[in-house]
């Protein structure tokens, strides 16, 4: 006979943990983002999640198929945190500067698991919220939809490879990280103009830069060019 499908509703543990808490798949995505800011990506594991929850490691896969689907699960939770609150205005490029600092701000605030989700692609409730929130700033906006999707293509995946750059610089070793930010005072600001005319005036600016996000600057430029490509329409 062909085994039984359990339903997902019935698969779900209804009985407190060890702990005293009942478990969900919130409270399970919550455990792990506090387990990769704590330990890294390589201390997030079953087991040790199992242990933090008070339950077996076992009991996990009755919310997640495997720890890959809890990553995916962990990237959705940040764009949603993105998007609590906000709402939209009668400016799209204030709404979409606010969506790609919010959503930004939301993966560097957990920046070990922003290095592990920022290039992941779950088709989950809140990535899909977002997209659908997006691109309707743009087609209100007044771009075509095929204009409004290569807005947004360049959009998304500039705000989240900025918020993994950003993140994987946050989640080094404190000493790894100083020593970085040092260099541009350290190295670039001594090269003589005679054999660097280029970068020895521009060093001061450079130590003022470098040490600091170029995303919401490339944000406003692509919002610029953006409205350029809506007035050309």
């Amino acid at each position: 006979m062909p085994k039984k499908v359990v339903p997902d509703s019935e698969r779900r543990r209804r009985r407190p943990t060890k702990t005293g808490v009942v478990l969900s798949e919130q409270l399970i995505v919550t455990t792990a983002l506090r387990m990769l800011r704590e330990h890294g990506s390589e201390g997030l594991t079953a087991r040790r999640l199992g242990a933090a929850l008070g339950a077996d490691p076992s009991t996990l896969y009755r919310y997640f198929r495997g720890m890959d689907e809890l990553t995916l699960a962990v990237g959705d939770e940040l764009t949603g945190r993105a998007l609590r609150g906000w709402s939209a205005t009668a400016d799209w490029q204030a709404d979409l500067r606010d969506l790609g600092l919010r959503i930004h701000a939301a993966y560097l605030a957990h920046p070990q698991a922003a290095v592990l989700t920022a290039s992941r692609v779950s088709g989950r409730a809140h990535e899909i919220a977002s997209d659908e929130i997006i691109l309707g700033v743009l087609h209100r906006a007044g771009f075509p939809t095929p204009a409004a999707v290569r807005i947004y293509h360049c959009f998304i995946d500039q705000t989240l490879a900025f918020a993994a750059l950003d993140a994987a610089a946050l989640a080094l070793p404190e000493a790894a990280r100083r020593a970085d930010e040092a260099v541009w005072q350290a190295t670039y600001a001594r090269l003589p103009a005679d054999t660097h005319p280029h970068i020895a005036p521009a060093a001061p600016h450079l130590i003022a830069e470098m040490n600091i996000s170029a995303y919401p600057g490339a944000l406003d430029m692509l919002i610029a060019s953006a409205a350029a490509q809506l007035a050309a329409l």
